[in-house]
């Protein structure tokens, strides 16, 4: 696994070095398994193996109640588009009581199961690696899945060539792939607050909540369920079309209809990882009343 030190240095790289190094790690893997979900990071690096392994690379993506349809449809539909390779697996991570109850090593629980089962298909299937799409400004958060990825010798090629964010997205748009500018999306389950159990129910509250204001026209958004709470987060340069009676009104009749007592509306906008800062053992509630 690459040092900090090693980060930092790569920090300095300009793109087209940084390119090189991810495509000269990509070559050492050999037959690899890329764990896939749609999202800008993974599916850039879904393309790049696919553009320098060929056919030694497989995109595998985990159907689970975590991931919205939408998301799933739209990773299918991009490997489609590029001729990618992609396996659907099914992982039962609902069936662990450790992720169910949902503290801060949730993530953990997930990508262990993730890459168990990803482990248990590349022993069927003769491939000698898996990689997964974790980036630079990812280690600026709390985030227990890189953990199992590192107890699972699972390979971070964005990561080794000292990429950013914001540079993958470069990249990704100079080779003409429409996610370029696809908003961060992380699992349903990073939705729920810290203590308050993962359930079905709960996920597809969540997830009908997004899918609706996706269909208000909001680009960046997520919904963060409380219990009885849900508090919509917005992009900020989105949110003064939020804060107005007439889509008040419209939030309420959407999540009073999904089960929820209360809508609050974040005045911060839309932060990723902002559930690191709430718990059910400090309610939402008494944090806004």
């Amino acid at each position: 696994m690459t040092s900090v030190l090693s980060v930092v240095k790569m920090a300095y790289m300009d793109l087209s070095s940084k390119q090189q190094r991810l495509e000269e790690t990509l070559l050492a893997l050999g037959r690899t398994l890329i764990a896939y979900s749609g999202g800008v990071d993974s599916a850039y690096l879904a393309w790049a193996a696919h553009r320098i392994l060929g056919k030694d690379m497989l995109a595998v993506i985990a159907d689970s109640p975590s991931l919205a349809r939408t998301q799933f449809q739209d990773a299918l539909a991009f490997a489609r588009e590029h001729g990618i390779a992609v396996e659907v697996i099914q992982t039962g991570e609902m069936d662990r009581p450790e992720y169910v109850r949902n503290d801060r090593q949730r993530c953990f629980h997930c990508k262990d199961e993730l890459f168990q089962v990803m482990e248990q298909f590349a022993g069927k299937s003769d491939f000698k690696s898996i990689a997964y799409g974790v980036n630079v400004d990812d280690q600026n958060d709390f985030r227990s899945g890189q953990a199992a990825a590192r107890q699972h010798h699972v390979a971070a090629p964005l990561l080794e060539a000292g990429l950013t964010k914001a540079e993958i997205r470069e990249l990704a748009h100079s080779a003409g792939l429409r996610v370029w500018e696809k908003p961060a999306s992380a699992c349903l389950s990073s939705r729920i607050e810290y203590g308050r159990p993962v359930t079905l129910e709960a996920l597809s509250a969540v997830e009908q909540g997004e899918d609706a204001l996706h269909a208000l026209g909001f680009r960046q958004c997520r919904v963060r369920h409380h219990g009885e709470i849900a508090r919509i987060e917005i992009a900020g340069d989105e949110l003064p079309r939020a804060l107005t009676p007439q889509m008040f009104a419209e939030f309420t009749r959407i999540f009073k209809a999904l089960g929820f007592a209360f809508v609050a509306v974040d005045t911060e906008g839309f932060r990723s990882g902002s559930m690191n800062t709430y718990s059910s053992s400090q309610p939402l509630i008494k944090l806004i009343s």
